[in-house]
């Protein structure tokens, strides 16, 4: 059986640039005489294994601003999904060496959203109303702000014909995002379209979706509480009724690839290297 593997399977540059700089607090901070708390505000990435590994090493995860006292003097990481401006003050005001890793593509949307109130428009996102992402750009927004998922909705807002800006939440799938927004060109509406959906979410979605249209089986490889590997998923199963998701090689099933000839890896962007190779090797021996 031939596997074929997505190279661009795994970590993305903002999802490493986090977990990165939170091993290296672990190396440089802790072991001292004083042995500082480090704290990550919400879990780094949407893995359990990381968390996992991290929490056997220390560090704390802080679920809100009213847990922020656990840190005091120690380390805080803001994870790469970004947080509001409020909770962003907060974590400053607590006087902890603080390292901001949201991802600059999250941080461009955030100033994106930010701006249009300044400048009197509505601020509209497409992406899920409850993903940390979004709920942090939203608190970024200096007036009105709506999430949307379909072109449908974006009628709804639009129905008033108020000022707008459209964006969207980066791990957003991007066929989904180019169908609101020719929606959203072909009517008279008055909508600046801020087209960002991250290039490497562009790149993992495309490059799944050619996988998935020429194998057999296909396997996405990730946490079901990552945004972008539910994308991946969703895009798979269009192109391959025999797409499976799992977290790691204890998931898989090898009755699903018996009478198959190809078979397709790959995963989301908060994957570690090493359960995708493990799932490639478990594949590529059955």
């Amino acid at each position: 059986m031939e596997v074929i593997a997505a190279r661009t399977a795994g970590f993305c540059f903002g999802v490493k640039r986090a977990v990165c700089q939170v091993y290296d607090c672990i190396s440089r901070e802790q072991g001292g005489s004083e042995n500082l708390p480090i704290c990550t505000y919400g879990p780094i990435i949407h893995n359990e294994t990381v968390v996992e590994d991290l929490k056997s090493r220390g560090v704390r995860v802080i679920h809100g601003a009213s847990e922020l006292a656990q840190c005091h003097g120690g380390t805080i990481i803001i994870r790469s999904h970004g947080v509001s401006e409020e909770e962003e003050n907060q974590i400053q005001a607590t006087g902890a060496k603080v390292y901001d890793m949201t991802c600059p593509f999250v941080k461009k949307i955030q100033r994106i959203a930010r701006q249009a109130g300044e400048e009197g428009k509505r601020f509209i996102i497409a992406g899920n109303p409850v993903h940390p992402e979004v709920t942090g750009i939203l608190g970024w927004c200096r007036g009105e702000a709506q999430v949307i998922q379909s072109p449908e909705d974006l009628d709804r807002v639009m129905a008033d014909g108020k000022p707008s800006v459209l964006a969207a939440q980066t791990t957003f799938n991007k066929n989904k995002f180019d169908e609101i927004v020719d929606s959203g060109l072909g009517k008279d509406y008055n909508l600046v379209i801020a087209r960002s959906v991250c290039s490497a979410t562009v790149q993992r979605q495309e490059e799944a979706a050619r996988i998935a249209s020429k194998v057999d089986g296909m396997l996405v490889v990730g946490s079901p509480e990552s945004s972008n590997t539910r994308k991946l998923y969703e895009i798979c199963k269009s192109k391959c009724f025999n797409t499976h998701y799992i977290q790691t090689a204890d998931d898989l099933n090898q009755q699903w690839f018996l009478t198959a000839d190809r078979v397709g890896v790959t995963a989301g962007a908060s994957t570690p290297q090493n359960i995708i190779e493990e799932v490639l090797r478990y594949v590529r021996g059955i």
